[in-house]
């Protein structure tokens, strides 16, 4: 005997592809949970159903052939349980999720995904200061011949960790009334300027008023900044140099040691003073927030298939 197959039929063969679909896109915007009230189904048909909507995206697109990459990783579950995320930056998509930790043979099997030859096609890879994501790009038959760009975000992230311990030093320095210019302190000292409001701006006046230190500080802070909008290395390297002239006699350790970070790791930096290279650092951190997004919505699903298609295809357009 044998059955005839209707391609107009989901995978579920009690609604068809359109409805399943319909389903997919409602999942977009809404839980599990909402869609399944709306509509009247079964939690689980409806995860079934946005599963097969999510499959059919990414059939659509194809397989990926990138020519810069971003590589991250995020945290699932609990405990320093990692996954490690790689996005196509010049497409704006994550393409692959997967490995077992942030470990350089969870890379690997990035690489061996996608294949030597599409390896050989990627010119340049960004990512945080993690040698394992760099030794494993640079590994023969991987790609050896991509350029290693080491991401604005992250390192600024460094940047106001050397801030906060600052702060923290002064704090335990000082004893008494001293103390009270800095406490609660915190995200302010570590917001942009142009990002505070007119009452965290007059804050930060008087504890820089109080604490000369932490002014200098946090005027280095902002200052660094503009170390990525330099285009030619030079005009980068001599900036760098007049920032780092800036701590002397400073007493800032925290800062010494960040600069020495940035020496050991400078040509991943200055890689991005070619203007081919002028590619959109934020989206890695864009998607971050994406992800967190959708962990937050799936809360108690520990579904980690489920959980890959939504980072797969949450930048993909609707079918």
């Amino acid at each position: 005997m044998k059955r005839e197959k209707l391609p107009w039929l989901s995978d579920n063969p009690f609604y068809t592809k359109r409805f399943a679909f319909y389903v997919g896109r409602r999942c977009r915007a809404s839980t599990i949970r909402d869609v399944a009230r709306e509509l009247r189904l079964d939690w689980k048909t409806v995860k079934a159903l946005e599963m097969e909507y999510m499959r059919e995206q990414l059939r659509r697109v194809g397989t990926p052939a990138p020519t810069v990459i971003g590589i991250d990783e995020i945290a699932i579950g609990r405990g320093h349980t990692y996954r490690i995320i790689v996005s196509d930056l010049v497409r704006g998509r994550p393409i692959w999720f997967g490995g077992e930790d942030r470990s350089e043979k969870s890379m690997d099997l990035f690489f061996q995904w996608l294949g030597s030859q599409k390896g050989g096609r990627i010119r340049l890879a960004v990512m945080d200061m993690w040698k394992a994501f760099r030794t494993s790009t640079l590994k023969e038959g991987h790609a050896p011949q991509a350029g290693i760009l080491y991401d604005k975000f992250h390192i600024l992230k460094h940047l106001n960790d050397a801030l906060d311990k600052v702060r923290k030093s002064e704090y335990a320095w000082l004893s008494g009334q001293s103390r009270r210019f800095i406490k609660g302190q915190k995200y302010t000292l570590l917001s942009h300027w142009a990002n505070l409001s007119q009452e965290g701006r007059q804050s930060l006046k008087v504890l820089f008023a109080a604490n000369k230190r932490l002014n200098k500080a946090d005027l280095l802070k902002e200052m660094f900044g503009q170390l990525w909008d330099y285009r030619r290395e030079g005009w980068a390297r001599r900036f760098f140099e007049r920032w780092k002239a800036a701590l002397k006699w400073q007493r800032l350790k925290p800062y010494e040691k960040f600069a020495r970070m940035i020496e050991e790791h400078w040509d991943g930096i200055a890689l991005y003073c070619r203007e081919e290279n002028k590619v959109p650092l934020g989206f890695v951190e864009g998607l971050n927030n994406k992800i967190r997004v959708i962990q937050r919505r799936a809360y108690g699903l520990r579904d980690e298939e489920y959980l890959r298609l939504k980072i797969l295809t949450c930048t993909l357009p609707e079918i």
